[in-house]
């Protein structure tokens, strides 16, 4: 490779951007969409012609040099602007098209949204779905997505965001059990029953309760059960099997209740601290979206709806979030 022809370089320098952002070859490699091999070979070629070392390799991880961090720093701008002319000169195309990456969580990615997107590939065939269904909170820009469905009650505010629908959790217990063991007739009632519940830390689980109509009126219990999971799936399947309690999203209870199989106890108690009380698409701030990723987000908009009566969010600094994105400047609650 000739070093008076520096635009040859120029893909390096992106691929070493990348390699700096997600931090290995492998994750590099798999947000390119190119072998580990060929970033190794491009981040070779780039510290040859340079002369410098451009990456720090240990056996876990790989972190950009002094010279590397300041080659990317310098040409980040560059590269954004590139991305986003192309990306606006694809969009002159009459329908969306191109990738789109997505993460959600795996029950509300089964349950709710994967039943979506059949319809939403037919109606834009020109755009491809990549969907990550995990559980753990991925860092967008470091991984690559374009957007990300959360089930939550703050968005970040470094984060646009569109509402999707609001949510609510619902207590349920499958009529075997209340046959069994009784209806609970307050919050203070759960302590004597067996409470399946989402697992979230080592601590003594406790579950809050606010009245409906009296805001003031807080109730926080200290539960116990046979079993936790850190998956809403999980619980249902074993409240379905009349083993006990559990707080669920309405997007995995409410048919159920709608149709018998389980029932919502405690309806002038709104439970509070368990699950989001909205469902939204995230992307990190940008001055410009994509149209596939505006597609997907308003195909969602239109056609995600509550499961039930629609719930009237809480007052809270996320309201100020639009029905068009805009960047948050309020404070993200701790």
């Amino acid at each position: 490779m000739k070093q008076d022809k520096p635009e040859l370089l120029w893909s390096h320098i992106y691929w070493l951007a990348i390699l700096g952002t997600t931090g290995s070859y492998t994750a590099a490699a798999r947000r390119l969409g190119v072998s580990k091999g060929a970033v190794s070979q491009r981040i070779a070629e780039l510290e040859r012609v340079s002369g410098v070392a451009l990456v720090q390799r240990s056996t876990r991880s790989v972190r950009l040099t002094e010279a590397g961090r300041a080659l990317t720093e310098g040409t980040r701008l560059a590269f954004a602007t590139i991305e986003q002319g192309f990306d606006s000169i694809r969009d002159l195309a009459e329908t969306p098209r191109g990738v789109v990456r997505v993460t959600m969580p795996v029950a509300l990615g089964r349950q709710i949204i994967m039943p979506l997107i059949g319809p939403f590939l037919q109606s834009c065939p020109d755009v491809r779905l990549e969907v990550e269904l995990i559980d753990h909170l991925s860092s967008l820009a470091k991984e690559g997505f374009d957007l990300a469905i959360r089930h939550t009650s703050n968005v970040p505010e470094t984060h646009v965001a569109w509402l999707l629908r609001p949510s609510t959790t619902l207590l349920v217990a499958a009529p075997g059990y209340l046959e069994k063991h009784g209806h609970p007739r307050a919050p203070s009632d759960l302590a004597q029953h067996n409470c399946l519940y989402y697992l979230r830390s080592a601590a003594a689980p406790a579950w809050s309760f606010v009245h409906t109509r009296r805001p003031d009126e807080r109730h926080s219990v200290a539960i116990s059960g046979s079993f936790c999971a850190n998956n809403s799936e999980a619980l249902r399947e074993l409240v379905l099997a009349g083993q006990g309690l559990a707080l669920l999203p309405d997007f995995s209870a409410q048919q159920d209740v709608n149709e018998g199989r389980l029932v919502h106890l405690l309806p002038a108690w709104k439970p509070a601290g368990v699950f989001g009380d909205a469902i939204y698409a995230i992307r990190p701030y940008s001055a410009y979206v994509p149209r596939a990723v505006r597609a997907f987000v308003e195909h969602l908009r239109q056609t995600l709806q509550p499961a039930g009566p629609p719930a009237k969010p809480a007052d809270s600094p996320r309201r100020a979030v639009a029905d068009s994105p805009r960047r948050r400047h309020t404070p993200a609650p701790k």
